[in-house]
């Protein structure tokens, strides 16, 4: 078994903050992906303040080995209500920047589109100020529903590419690389204005000349935003880790990726795609795009 490093050790958080921010989610009916991902910042960002919801959830209708979330081939229709009560929470804990992700909801023609953007809606109409992230599924290429979600103007559309091409059969069997390039594609090419960024796990048996391919493909569909982080294995039944990666390779791949031309890099073993994601309200100062 390949023992956890230091560098990977999380300091247990205080716990007034982040019951009050889990006192706000319980009373609101709401799901985080921090809670049902196990991220292992949870304590960080809820001490904080901030939280990446989980919307249409918490089952999901894809089985990543590599995924805490759970499984379930049909899962309950949408709530009508879940929009509102995410937004009354991002008002009541005076967000700058919201997160808003999903499970997949293959069962869904639209793959969940509608309710994006009725989260989107809801959020504008209770905090006009407050930028709006969305971390979207691949919508199994429906590429009307994306262009729906795009025109409800969220500041940031991410979608995760995860892995390299070679371990997607094995770590996102219902995945599909050149899918994933081509949603930021098109996200770019609909509206330009908005920024774009994914995400990639580490640890998992790819070398780095693949992860640098891998943020070359996400530079040629012009990704402005990049995350990567250590790969955790949530349970026993999970994907095992192959490899702690340590803090010198994050730190070069950051560096790499800066020369290439993101925009931004967060690289470090504890990042996650909604790590310090409110450090796009600065990203966007210095990088100003016009509207529609």
């Amino acid at each position: 078994m390949t023992v956890k490093p230091d560098w990977l050790r999380v300091k247990a958080p205080g716990r007034e903050r982040i019951g009050n921010v889990k006192d706000i989610l319980r009373d609101l009916a709401l799901n985080t992906v921090c809670e049902e991902a196990s991220c292992p910042n949870i304590g960080e960002c809820f001490n904080a303040g901030t939280a990446t919801f989980l919307i249409m959830g918490p089952a999901c209708t894809r089985a990543c080995p590599y995924c805490d979330i759970d499984f379930e081939k049909k899962p309950k229709p949408l709530d009508s209500t879940e929009p509102t009560r995410l937004a009354e929470a991002v008002r009541r804990m005076k967000l700058n920047h919201v997160v808003i992700t999903s499970v997949n909801r293959d069962d869904l023609a639209d793959g969940g589109a509608s309710q994006f953007i009725a989260c989107i809606n809801a959020v504008r109409s209770v905090s006009s100020n407050t930028t709006i992230e969305v971390l979207i599924p691949d919508l199994c290429g429906n590429w009307n529903a994306l262009e729906l979600i795009l025109q409800a103007a969220p500041e940031v559309l991410n979608h995760n590419t995860e892995t390299v091409p070679r371990l997607y059969r094995r770590v996102r069997p219902q995945g599909n690389y050149d899918r994933t390039l081509e949603l930021l594609q098109r996200t770019r090419q609909l509206s330009p204005s908005t920024y774009t960024k994914s995400g990639i796990m580490v640890g998992l048996g790819e070398t780095d000349v693949e992860i640098r391919q891998v943020m070359q493909d996400l530079r040629t569909v012009d990704c402005d935003i990049l995350t990567i982080g250590q790969y955790l294995q949530p349970s026993q039944k999970h994907l095992q880790v192959n490899e702690f990666i340590n803090p010198e390779q994050f730190a070069a791949w950051k560096a790499f990726g800066k020369e290439i031309g993101f925009l931004q890099v967060v690289s470090s073993p504890l990042t996650r795609s909604s790590y310090h994601a409110e450090q796009v309200r600065e990203l966007m100062e210095r990088y100003p795009r016009s509207q529609f």
